[in-house]
């Protein structure tokens, strides 16, 4: 599947998608019938009122994973990005998003959780390859208990549900999984220093071998049931050697982590900076 843009209005547009469904864009628009081509997951994807409307699987927990190819050459000021998100104002967003750059410079891989409208919970990484000239698998772990991202099977960041201590956690909210080429040359490439340049364009993210194993949200209810034995993905945590791989990547390749930045939080560091960091 790819998404390319060459015009700033068409990028701000975005693509959604959710559990075994797969969208190729078209250039017109106002159809669902017309401009999209549902590949694989039919019965997930259900169209209705003559193609203006469509229904999506939305989710309560769940193990998403999806092999990306991001933009190749001078990217500057676009963002890829990867994400579960609730509806409304005080929503839950869990995100993956990948902040373009000229050419010969790096990706930079920025990672934020959201919970009850409340995000700024951002940690960045630099990536140990090019993420430009392969495909490479991309993953959200999101249980009762944490949220773990990893890369190539690598985890990179956790955050633990805290909520013993004061600290929200997205788990009552279900949420559907979104995909977006936009333009961000206001703040993505060195604080918005450096602009897009539409003479490159079109710019296009590809991506392939999505997979979700996840707790439908329908009615009210989680297709998991009580009974959540036959889904070990809702108990998974790190364990000593996955931690140690945790370290690797935060001690080598991160270059922002909220919980450091007293510049920004002068008075006190968020409450679960100190909490995740002796727990």
């Amino acid at each position: 599947m790819a998404y390319s843009c060459s015009h700033p209005s068409i990028m701000e547009a975005g693509l959604l998608f959710c559990l075994l469904v797969n969208f190729w864009i078209a250039t017109s628009a106002g159809n669902f019938y017309q401009d999209f081509y549902v590949t694989w997951g039919h019965d997930k994807a259900n169209t209705y009122n003559n193609g203006e409307a469509l229904n999506l699987n939305q989710y309560l927990f769940g193990k998403v994973e999806m092999q990306l190819k991001l933009v190749p050459g001078n990217s500057a000021g676009t963002v890829t990005a990867y994400y579960l998100s609730s509806q409304g104002q005080n929503h839950d967003e869990i995100d993956f998003e990948f902040l373009g750059n000229v050419t010969g410079e790096p990706y930079i891989l920025h990672t934020n959780v959201f919970s009850q409208g409340k995000g700024n919970r951002e940690q960045q990484f630099y990536l140990w390859f090019d993420p430009t000239a392969d495909f490479h698998t991309y993953s959200i772990l999101w249980n009762p208990n944490r949220i773990i991202f990893s890369v190539d099977g690598i985890p990179i960041r956790e955050f633990k549900n805290l909520e013993s201590n004061g600290v929200p956690f997205p788990k009552n909210q279900p949420m559907c999984l979104y995909s977006s080429l936009w333009n961000a040359d206001d703040w993505a490439t060195r604080g918005g220093l450096v602009k897009i340049d539409w003479t490159k364009a079109p710019f296009t993210a590809s991506y392939r071998n999505f997979n979700i194993n996840a707790c439908i949200w329908n009615n009210g209810a989680s297709s998991c049931g009580s009974d959540w034995s036959n889904n070990p993905w809702l108990w998974e945590e790190l364990d000593y050697a996955r931690q140690g791989q945790t370290k690797w990547v935060q001690d080598n390749y991160m270059i922002y982590d909220y919980c450091k930045d007293t510049k920004r939080f002068p008075q006190s560091l968020p409450n679960e900076c100190y909490v995740q960091k002796y727990s």
